[in-house]
């Protein structure tokens, strides 16, 4: 999938940004899984973001707040014109995920690398292991608008209802409840399984074997075969919401549904709230 942020799209592909890295309009940012990655080497010019410490509030357990995420906006030289253009491992998880909290504090000018981090390194692009340094901008972002995520007692009150698709992103076996989390990973719930009704579509069938997104049409018809539409009020959800981000932005920017939303609590909170409804398999 190849694109130009000129026709409005919100993905850029390699050759556009390989085009762009000494653009003072635009600041690539680096956010990965694995948060010691940008120090080994990263695009030139790009400033790195920490999921555990700079995306995430981890005593509320919640998504940066407005101080801390203007601060990081700030340091890393964005201004309210700034074009952010994000990438990063594992086919651009965490880079959703802040592409996403990006559009909840309303910046207006954001892109994603299509095939993030994996696809610079497999095509011997440049790096560099210099990290830049930015005059901070004094940006300053309100409070987030919650249009675009969703929450564990509406999806609660709204079990049986026809109009809502809720969509797990996880592997099969987080679905089935075979395993509560991947492996490796440290955040767990206390009992495995999917929220009742949900329908699975993991996160990886929305890539290719190189990491670049299936094109428009191939997507449209994976969700329409699960009865995920349109004309429905959409919910993602995964463990901690990052990979459910991921499949947000291929619904919401990528195929332009309107109604949808990511539950960012996702299977740490429900799988571990006592009294929740979960369906496991025997």
């Amino acid at each position: 999938m190849t694109t130009d942020p000129a026709a409005g799209d919100a993905l850029v592909d390699v050759r556009w940004a390989q085009a762009h890295l000494a653009d003072p309009a635009v600041r690539f940012v680096e956010v990965d899984v694995d948060t010691t990655a940008y120090r080994q080497g990263h695009l030139p010019g790009a400033v790195g973001w920490s999921w555990t410490s700079q995306l995430s509030d981890g005593i509320r357990r919640d998504i940066a707040g407005p101080e801390g995420f203007s601060a990081l906006l700030s340091d890393s030289g964005i201004g309210p014109d700034t074009m952010v253009v994000l990438y990063g491992d594992h086919h651009n998880w965490f880079a959703a995920w802040a592409y996403w909290q990006l559009k909840l504090y309303g910046h207006p000018e954001a892109r994603i690398i299509d095939g993030g981090r994996t696809y610079w390194l497999d095509h011997g692009l440049p790096l560099t292991v210099e990290v830049p340094g930015y005059p901070p901008t004094g940006y300053r972002v309100g409070p987030p608008s919650q249009g675009l995520r969703a929450f564990r007692d509406e999806i609660l009150r709204r079990l049986d209802d026809p109009e809502l698709a809720l969509v797990d992103v996880r592997s099969p076996a987080e679905f089935s409840g075979e395993v509560i989390a991947p492996p490796g990973v440290s955040e767990g719930a206390q009992r495995g399984g999917h929220i009742p009704g949900a329908v699975s579509i993991p996160w990886a069938q929305v890539v290719r074997e190189d990491g670049t997104f299936k094109a428009v049409d191939d997507l449209a018809a994976l969700y329409a075969a699960h009865g995920v539409m349109a004309d429905k009020d959409v919910i993602t959800y995964c463990r901690v919401g990052e990979r459910s981000a991921h499949s947000w932005f291929v619904l919401h920017e990528l195929l332009g549904y309107r109604r949808v939303r990511n539950y960012d609590g996702s299977w740490t909170e429900w799988g571990s709230m006592v009294g929740m409804p979960i369906v496991r398999a025997r």
